[in-house]
C-alpha cells in the first residue's frame, strides 16, 4: 500500500490516500466534502520513492515478528518508523538493507528489487546499526577514511568531519568520545558514500537531552542536503521534529501512517484552550457552556480550559471574553501529540527514557 497526495480543486486542501498501485478510488475532501476520483499510480510511475515494501513479512517459529506491512517512502524526506521496543522496526530495517531475509513480501530500493539487484544499490545506501560501535584506537578522522576505502565511490572525508560539527574532535580517538559524538561519528560513518539514502535505527538511544537534540541536528542536516533518511525510533518528540512522514508499528503491524498533522487529525484528541488566572472563574465558565462549549472545566486558581474543535473557535471564545469584559493574564493552546495517538490507537503509552 503506498500514499498519493492530492490536492482539493475545489477548496485547495491538501489530503493523502492510502491504496495499491493502479487502484482508482473516489474520495472525499475532509475539509469541504467535495468528492473526485483519483488514481494511484503504478510502480513504473513511482519513481520518486527511494523505498517501496510490499506485504513485508518476518516469521520467526510460531513468532510473527514483522506481519504483512506496506509502505513508501519519497526521495528526499525523513521517514520515521515509530514503535516501541519488540514492535518490529529494526527487523523491518534490516530486511530492507538486505541484512534478513524476508519470509514474504517484497522490497525496492530506488526501483531495483533488492531480491536480485542489491547489488546495483549497495553503494548507495549509508547505514547507523542501533548498537553502533567503532574502532576504539582510532581517531575520529581515521575511523572515517577506513570506512572511505571500502567504497567505489567517495565522499569528502574532511567535508564530512566540517558539516558535522567534528572538527576539534578529529584527531581524538574514538574511545575517548562522549556517547553523543560517538553516535554523531555513525552517522558521518553512513555518508562516506555519499549515499542517497539513509537508514539510522535508533540514532539516540541512550544519549542524554542535550546530545539527543545535537544528533537532531546532524539529521536535519540530512534532509537539508536532499537524502532520503529512514529513522527508527521510540522517542515520539524525535518523529514530531524531524519527521516529513510517521508510521506507526505496534506488535509488527502498522497500525497508523502519515503526516503529523494526517496523524493528530485523524487519530488524536481536539485541541485545549487555557484561560489563565480569569476573573470570575465560575461565572465564565457558565456563560461558556450557555454559548454552547460543553467541554468546559475549571483547573483551580482561575484557570480554565476548553476543548475546541478548530482554531476559529478561539476568536469566539475571545470575542465573548471581550464582549463581558472579562479579565485574564493568558491563553495558551495545547493541540494533541503522538503520545495522545499512541494512546488512542493501542490503548497503551509508548514508554520513552525520562533523561
Amino acid at each position: 500500500m503506498i500514499e498519493q497526495r492530492f490536492k482539493c480543486p475545489n477548496c485547495g486542501e491538501i489530503a493523502s490516500f492510502y491504496g495499491d498501485p493502479g487502484e482508482q478510488t473516489v474520495v472525499s475532501c475532509a475539509a469541504c466534502n467535495s468528492k473526485g476520483r483519483i488514481t494511484i499510480p503504478t510502480s513504473g510511475q513511482n519513481n520518486n520513492y527511494a523505498i517501496e515494501v510490499s506485504h513485508l513479512t518476518k516469521v520467526y517459529g510460531d513468532l510473527t515478528a514483522v506481519n504483512d506491512i506496506s509502505f513508501s517512502v519519497k526521495t528526499g524526506e525523513i521517514f520515521a518508523f515509530l514503535g516501541p521496543n519488540g514492535a518490529g522496526k529494526t527487523t523491518t530495517v534490516e530486511m530492507i538493507e538486505s541484512i534478513r531475509e524476508p519470509t514474504a513480501g517484497s522490497i525496492k530500493l530506488l526501483g531495483r528489487d533488492i531480491k536480485t539487484q542489491f547489488n546495483d544499490v549497495k553503494e548507495k545506501i549509508g547505514i547507523l546499526p542501533q548498537e553502533f560501535h567503532s574502532f576504539e584506537r582510532l581517531t575520529v578522522r581515521e575511523t572515517l577514511v577506513y570506512f572511505s576505502n571500502l567504497y567505489k565511490k567517495k565522499a569528502d572525508v574532511d567535508e564530512i568531519i566540517k558539516s558535522l560539527d567534528l572538527t576539534s574532535h578529529k584527531n581524538m580517538l574514538y574511545r575517548n568520545l562522549s556517547g553523543g559524538l560517538k553516535q554523531r561519528v555513525g552517522v558521518a560513518i553512513s555518508l562516506v558514500n555519499d549515499p542517497e539514502i539513509i537508514f539510522l535505527d535508533e540514532p539516540t538511544t541512550g544519549l542524554d537531552p542535550k546530545a539527543r537534540r545535537e544528533v537532531w541536528g546532524v539529521i536535519a542536516g540530512l534532509h537539508k542536503k536532499g537524502k532520503t533518511v529512514f529513522l527508527t525510533t521510540h522517542y515520539m518528540e524525535e518523529a514530531e521534529y524531524l519527521a516529513d512522514h510517521i508510521a506507526v508499528i505496534f506488535k509488527g503491524k502498522i497500525i497508523a501512517e502519515g503526516t503529523l498533522e494526517d496523524l493528530i487529525r485523524n487519530y488524536g484528541k481536539s485541541s485545549t484552550l487555557h484561560i489563565k488566572k480569569c476573573k470570575n472563574a465560575a461565572e465564565v465558565i457558565e456563560m461558556l457552556k450557555q454559548e454552547g462549549y460543553d467541554e468546559v472545566s475549571s483547573e483551580g486558581n482561575g484557570d480554565i480550559a476548553i476543548k475546541i474543535d478548530y482554531k476559529e473557535r478561539v476568536l469566539e471564545i475571545l470575542s465573548h471574553l471581550r464582549h463581558d469584559c472579562i479579565e485574564y493574564e493568558s491563553l495558551d493552546i495545547r493541540r494533541s501529540n503522538l503520545e495522545e495517538v499512541f494512546l488512542r490507537l493501542t490503548g497503551s503509552k509508548l514508554t520513552e527514557d525520562k533523561q
